[in-house]
């Protein structure tokens, strides 16, 4: 579909005609998890919030909801069903994810700051194999978070009021998406048993310089970049820039 029908296909399913432009620009579902890294985070700097599509493109930031449900519209117009996966968490916060199909293999796109819940290759056999991806990394400073996940729910079942050009926020869709059947990862027997990760190390090789990896160099005058981790108490940077590039975790520095 060109971009010109994807930009007619927008419009007709809500969105003013400066959205459905924007959203009409991404191809592709790698296209579109590349929007959302860029589009900036909404800290809900004045309350809790739950916008629309249109609405969290006109404010320009976005919650995991919030781009969950940008990435669901945008995949909607590429062919996909606009669907929405809820991950459940033990003291933690939960996540949605838009989850997609390419060939009968889930794969599926993330907003949040944390890297390693980003982006998903569309490789997994079921949904359960997706969820799965998430577990290891879906933490909360030494403890793994996560417990369910929830049957895809399809936001095309829905008028576009309710989630597309909702002048006001769409509580009602984060109400449904928990609401929604969940099945268990782990039993509380097994969250019990969870291994700590493993604290962090600095492991020299030909791609780090030796006086990095072995402390003479302080990292911090070489940081180049920051990921912060959504609502955790630590960081990854990278110090360093083209193949000399170091890694680590550290604590959070927002």
């Amino acid at each position: 579909m060109s971009y010109a029908a994807r930009t007619r296909l927008a419009q007709q399913r809500g969105l003013s005609l400066s959205a459905a432009r924007t959203l009409a620009r991404l191809a592709t579902p790698q296209a579109i998890q590349d929007f959302l890294v860029d589009f900036p985070q909404n800290f809900e700097p004045e309350g809790d919030t739950a916008r629309s599509v249109e609405q969290t493109l006109k404010h320009h930031r976005a919650h995991c909801i919030e781009g969950a449900m940008v990435a669901a519209f945008a995949l909607w117009l590429q062919g996909h069903p606009p669907l929405l996966l809820d991950f459940s968490a033990h003291q933690d916060m939960d996540h949605v994810i838009a989850p997609f199909r390419v060939n009968g293999k889930w794969g599926a796109i993330s907003k949040t700051n944390y890297v390693c819940l980003r982006w998903r290759d569309p490789v997994y056999r079921s949904v359960r194999e997706l969820a799965m991806s998430y577990f290891h990394e879906y933490a909360k400073g030494p403890r793994k978070t996560l417990r369910s996940y929830s049957k895809p729910y399809d936001l095309s079942r829905l008028p576009a009021e309710k989630w597309v050009n909702n002048p006001k926020d769409c509580w009602e869709i984060a109400d449904l998406i928990t609401a929604a059947p969940h099945y268990e990862i782990v039993t509380a027997a097994e969250a019990r048993r969870l291994a700590l990760p493993l604290p962090p190390r600095i492991e020299p090789s030909a791609r780090v310089p030796a006086d990095l990896a072995h402390g003479r160099i302080d990292p911090r005058a070489l940081i180049t970049k920051i990921h912060p981790f959504e609502n955790l108490p630590e960081a990854i940077v990278e110090a360093g820039s083209g193949e000399n590039v170091l890694k680590m975790q550290i604590a959070n520095p927002a």
